[in-house]
């Protein structure tokens, strides 16, 4: 994620993202930022919400449910004055694309 010195929450934004990376993926063991899973990050000052849309592998992910669970845990753990919201979306379709140069090592791809 870039900083964009124009939005006063970018610098906060990409914070949620480095906390996401606590976040796996139980299946793969990767975390959901190398995986692409999350498409975008938005806070909200006034009304206090951080709101991550992101996707899952497949629709029929065995596991999606606790990521999911996983995602706001971790943001009422690193962000509390927060109310987090998750936005579950299948456009654009998760593909081995969406992987970072380090959840392709991670999945032993370079």
């Amino acid at each position: 994620m870039e900083i964009d010195i124009r939005d006063k929450t970018s610098f906060f934004k990409a914070q949620v993202q480095e906390s996401l990376r606590t976040v796996l993926d139980p299946e793969l063991d990767v975390n959901i930022i190398d995986l692409g899973l999350v498409y975008g990050i938005d806070v909200n000052e006034e009304t206090k919400t951080i709101t991550v849309t992101m996707t899952l592998s497949s629709q029929y992910c065995p596991m999606g449910d606790a990521i999911l669970q996983s995602v706001e845990n971790c943001l009422e753990h690193f962000y509390p004055a927060y109310i987090p919201k998750v936005e579950l979306t299948w456009e654009p379709r998760w593909s081995y694309e969406s992987l970072t140069e380090e959840g392709l090592r991670q999945l032993g791809r370079r």
